[in-house]
C-alpha cells in the first residue's frame, strides 16, 4: 500500500511486533559521542598517571645494561612486566567506554535483543535495495550528517591548533617530564572540546531517528481494522458464536420449563419460569426466561406440560430484569411470588377435589418501586 496512504499512528502490537525485529528507534551519533566524550574525559583524568607509566616504560627499555642488551629472553620477561603496569589503566578505560557505548546504544531505544535481524533474510541481498538505502532519503542524511562531522571537526580542530599554536611551539623549551606532562594536557582538552562539538549533530539526530522511526512504522486504516479484526476476532464469526451459544442456552432453558411450577407472563412480551423446591433450601428460583419469540415459545411448552401461566405484568417485568437463569428471586420479591405459588398451589389442590377455588390472585401484589421495570 501507498505510504501516503498510512496516515495512522501506529498501534502498540505493531510497535511491540517491529521491536521483536530489531526495528526500534536508534542513534549512531548518541552513541558516538557518548563513547568520545567519556573516552576524553578519562584519558584526560588519567593523563598524570598515564604520563608516568610512560615515563617508566621509557626509562625501562632505553636504560639496558649490556648483559640484557644481549639477553633474547629479556624482551619476553619485559612484556610481562609491561603488561602488568597497564593492565589496570587500560581496564579502566576499557570499561568507560564499554559502559558508554552500551549506554549509548540503548539510551534512546531500550535494551532489546532479537535473532530476527542476525537471520538470513533474501531481501538482504537484492542490490535493488542496496541502492535504496544508498540514494534513498535515508542516506542522502547520513550524507549530510557526516559532511556536517567533517567540517564541525575541521573547524574546531583549526581553531583549538590556533588557540595552542603558541603553547605547544615552547615545550621543547620545557623540562622534561614537565614538557611531556603538559603536552598530554593539550592533547586531553582538544580532544574534549573536539568532542563536545559534535554534540549539536546527536542533538538533531535523536529527534530525527524518533520522528522517522514513528513514520515507518505509521499504519493505513485498512491495517488497523485488519489488526482489531486479527486481535479481537472476526466480527462475523464471533457473532455467529453468539448466536450458537444463544441457542444452546436457549434449548437448555427450554428442557427445564416441564419441571417449573409456573410461568409468569407479561402475557405478551415476557414470560419467566420458577420452581420451588419446597423439601431444599433455596428460595424460588427462575429456570428460563424470555422475551418476545421467546417467551412464546416458553410459553407454549408450558402450555404442553400442564405448567399453570399465570398473568403477571409487573411481577414478570420485575423478576425478567432482575435475575438471571438458575438465580433466586430477590428477596423484596419473596412475598409476591409466594402469593402466587400459593394461589397456583390451592389451585392444583381444587383441580384434584382436595380444595375449594382460590380466591383470584390481586392484580397489584407487593412489588417495591425501585424494582419495577
Amino acid at each position: 500500500m501507498a505510504d501516503e496512504d498510512k496516515t495512522e499512528d501506529p498501534t502498540a502490537k505493531r510497535l511491540e511486533d517491529s521491536r521483536k525485529k530489531g526495528q526500534i528507534a536508534r542513534s549512531r551519533e548518541l552513541s558516538t559521542v557518548l563513547v568520545l566524550i567519556f573516552s576524553a574525559i578519562t584519558l584526560y583524568l588519567m593523563a598524570a598517571s598515564l604520563g608516568k607509566m610512560m615515563l617508566t616504560v621509557m626509562r625501562h627499555f632505553f636504560d639496558l645494561s649490556y648483559d640484557e642488551a644481549w639477553d633474547y629472553t629479556h624482551m619476553l620477561t619485559s612484556l610481562d612486566w609491561v603488561m602488568e603496569i597497564i593492565s589496570v589503566p587500560m581496564l579502566t578505560f576499557l570499561i568507560v567506554v564499554s559502559v558508554a557505548g552500551i549506554y549509548g546504544s540503548v539510551a534512546m531505544g531500550g535494551f532489546n535483543f532479537t535473532w530476527y535481524t542476525a537471520s538470513f533474510r533474501a531481501e538482504n541481498l537484492s542490490p535493488i535495495n542496496g541502492l535504496k538505502r544508498m540514494f534513498g532519503m535515508n542516506g542522502l542524511v547520513e550524507l549530510l550528517k557526516a559532511i556536517a562531522k567533517f567540517g564541525i571537526v575541521a573547524v574546531v580542530t583549526y581553531f583549538m591548533l590556533a588557540f595552542y599554536m603558541e603553547e605547544a611551539l615552547h615545550l621543547d623549551q620545557e623540562l622534561f617530564p614537565g614538557s611531556l606532562f603538559h603536552a598530554m594536557e593539550l592533547i586531553g582538552w582538544t580532544f574534549i572540546i573536539i568532542c563536545c562539538a559534535l554534540i549539536p549533530i546527536a542533538a538533531v539526530d535523536i529527534p530525527y531517528q524518533s520522528y522517522t522511526h514513528n513514520e515507518q512504522m505509521k499504519m493505513s486504516k485498512q491495517e488497523v481494522k485488519d489488526e482489531r479484526k486479527n486481535a479481537e476476532g472476526d466480527p462475523q464469526v464471533k457473532g455467529r458464536i453468539r448466536r450458537l451459544q444463544y441457542q444452546a442456552s436457549a434449548r437448555r432453558m427450554m428442557q427445564e420449563v416441564p419441571q417449573a411450577d409456573v410461568v409468569v407472563t407479561n402475557p405478551t412480551h415476557y414470560s419467566v419460569a420458577l420452581k420451588y423446591d419446597q423439601a431444599g433450601n433455596r428460595a424460588p428460583y427462575v429456570v428460563a426466561k424470555g422475551a418476545d419469540e421467546l417467551a412464546m415459545h416458553i410459553r407454549k411448552i408450558a402450555e404442553g406440560n400442564d405448567v399453570p401461566l399465570l398473568a403477571s405484568p409487573a411481577l414478570t417485568r420485575a423478576i425478567y430484569y432482575t435475575t438471571e437463569i438458575d438465580e433466586e428471586i430477590p428477596e423484596k420479591l419473596f412475598q409476591a411470588v409466594a402469593q402466587v405459588l400459593a394461589y397456583i398451589y390451592q389451585l392444583k389442590q381444587f383441580k384434584t377435589g382436595r380444595g375449594h377455588r382460590p380466591k383470584p390472585l390481586a392484580k397489584d401484589l407487593p412489588i417495591p418501586p425501585e424494582l419495577r421495570h
